[in-house]
């Protein structure tokens, strides 16, 4: 058989499941969007690149499967480049197919020339520059096993146009590539791996004070039923990072919140205080451990897939380089056994458990896990309170933020329940995250509400982004913190610059709603002092209409349609409520939500 390039590289995307792509077309990947045109493969046509590449990110966070994003060359894969290292920092499988210019070409300063599989090189797990149309044949397959086996990560592939455009024969379509284990000389295996659970199992059982500490290698759904399934055998204090957050309910009494420089104090306290810590699928890094110096001293027992993050920030006590799934039940079976022999396995869990409760703060054991405290944190916890009274379940709901203090303020007052519930840009901080991410969230579990929080710096950097959410019409609700400034800048100045608000504030507040509404999204604004301290801003009785929302067309029917099957369902919520959180199938809104700028 014959194919293009182009031809070749739409197939095989096609063969390994691939139904989404996100991008922009121009002339170095014109080729393959002429091949892409006869496909079944859909494309998202973004405003910015960049923006493509969170877009397949939010579907690939959700899915936990590679996803694909696609821009031409130079400026077009510049673009795309913080999207690339974001998902690096993050681990996300990541597929980035880039145009390049012809191969004679390269290194000519051709127009839309740039060394994009150079500047790739510190920011993706993989990248290769491909020179002939029947390396794509094991090239893409390949990219698919390697983004998603071991630490997941982004691939990219640059193709010069005149690549896209040869033709040439072969045999046979190739396998899809699949995950696959890391090689042997890099993982903890076999009567190996068993012997150092041996060693954890003990450690623990010796333990006074245990703590887990669950990171981002715990989020996955499975990774999670082996940490649910650990916590019957053993069932101590569990603390997470900001991408452990999904690792365990907040609602299961093992959970004490998330720990670090934004962290909760009963979880900090707990970390602080053991003597033993399991820690698995983290990396310890400086948000959520600090200085080294300073960072506890309790025994680590370190589990993590990437044998570069072991000692790497935090000396570990002893350490297993294996997936959290893999790791936990060999490591429940060793805590079974060893409870066993000693006759006392119910008595040695629950001893654990009671002993790390009372020694570390007073009252600790009966607090709430994470209750929200400052004023950001309480106002994000009135949304899911708000979807829930308006008629969604908090299970179908998946939270993606932005950076910045609202993302903090997530991850204090957000009451997370189920795998993957929260996307965020954790390491990297990429403000312009959320939006693009939220409509790749949106392709990826229909039927759910994504909620997007972000704050009035954060959305302008992908605001154009509202233009293809009207498009595609997804159920994406937009919370805009909007405290006219920068928050966590300012509070940054504030705590370490002696109050020099050195260019955190906006001169000009912005009127986001009024720019989604340009756009077709419905949108309204809400006082959030008003919404925490219980006051009304706007309730639905059934007589008035929405208090201080956009007169405008968009705003009106979709309120006017919320209204009508509020009074026909008996539902009673305040109208923002039911306005911001509609039935399934009713497509963008936006709120933005008015704070005082003090507010921490």
């Amino acid at each position: 058989m014959e194919a293009t390039g182009a031809q070749i590289v739409i197939k095989l995307l096609e063969r390994q499941g691939i139904t989404t792509v996100a991008g922009i077309p121009g002339g170095s990947i014109l080729p393959i969007y002429d091949a892409l045109y006869k496909s079944s493969i859909k494309h998202i046509l973004v405003r910015q690149e960049q923006a493509g590449g969170f877009i397949a990110q939010g579907i690939a966070r959700s899915t936990g499967l590679p996803a694909v994003c696609l821009a031409t060359s130079g400026p077009g894969a510049m673009n795309l480049l913080t999207a690339i290292a974001d998902a690096k920092a993050d681990s996300v499988p990541l597929i980035a197919i880039t145009g390049q210019v012809a191969t004679s070409f390269i290194g000519t300063d051709a127009f839309q020339e740039a060394d994009t599989f150079g500047l790739s090189f510190p920011i993706t797990k993989h990248s290769v520059l491909v020179s002939s149309a029947e390396e794509l044949l094991h090239v893409i397959p390949e990219a698919f096993s390697l983004a998603a086996s071991g630490r997941p990560g982004p691939i990219l592939i640059d193709i010069p146009v005149n690549v896209q455009q040869q033709t040439v024969s072969f045999t046979e379509w190739p396998e899809p590539g699949k995950k696959t284990r890391q090689a042997a000389r890099f993982r903890t295996q076999g009567k190996e791996l068993v012997c150092k659970m041996k060693e954890f199992a003990k450690t623990l059982l010796e333990a006074k004070n245990p703590v887990i500490f669950a990171g981002g290698g715990c989020t996955s759904t499975s990774a999670r039923k082996g940490l649910l399934d650990f916590l019957e055998i053993f069932p101590a204090p569990v603390v997470t990072s900001l991408m452990g957050l999904c690792s365990l309910s907040s609602e299961h009494p093992c959970f004490y919140g998330m720990t670090g420089v934004y962290g909760c104090k009963k979880a900090n306290d707990a970390l602080m205080n053991a003597d033993v810590i399991l820690a698995t699928g983290v990396r310890f890094d400086e948000r959520a451990a600090g200085r080294k110096a300073s960072y506890c001293k309790g025994k680590i027992l370190h589990i993590d897939i990437d044998a570069a993050e072991i000692d790497k920030l935090v000396e570990s006590y002893s350490s297993a380089v294996v997936d959290t799934e893999t790791a936990l039940p060999v490591l429940a079976e060793c805590i079974r056994s060893e409870s066993h022999v000693s006759g006392s396995e119910k008595k040695t869990c629950d001893i654990a458990f009671s002993t790390a409760n009372e020694s570390f703060h007073p009252n600790i054991a009966n607090s709430t896990p994470q209750e929200p405290t400052s004023q950001g944190a309480r106002l994000i916890a009135c949304l899911p309170e708000a979807a829930v009274r308006a008629g969604l379940d908090k299970e179908n709901i998946v939270v993606v933020t932005d950076v910045g203090q609202h993302q903090m303020w997530t991850a204090q007052g957000y009451p997370f329940t189920e795998p993957r519930q929260l996307l965020t840009s954790g390491s990297l901080g990429t403000m312009g995250f959320g939006l693009p991410a939220a409509i790749g969230a949106a392709l990826a579990s229909p039927g759910k509400r994504i909620l997007c929080i972000s704050g009035d710096g954060s959305i302008m950097m992908n605001i154009q982004e509202l233009a293809t959410l009207a498009e595609l019409d997804c159920d994406v609700t937009i919370a805009v913190i909007d405290n006219n400034a920068l928050g966590l800048v300012k509070q940054l100045q504030a705590n370490g610059f002696k109050h020099r608000y050195s260019e955190s504030f906006y001169k000009k507040p912005s009127n986001i709603a009024l720019i989604a509404e340009s756009f077709g999204i419905p949108s309204r604004h809400i006082d959030g002092t008003a919404l925490i301290e219980g006051k009304s801003v706007g309730i639905f009785n059934g007589t008035r209409g929405c208090d201080g929302m956009s007169d405008t067309n968009a705003s009106s029917t979709a309120f006017t349609n919320d209204c009508h099957e509020a009074r026909t369902s008996g539902k009673s919520c305040a109208d923002w409520e039911l306005f911001a959180f509609p039935k399934a199938g009713s497509g963008p809104r936006l709120v933005q939500i008015s704070v005082p700028s003090c507010w921490k």
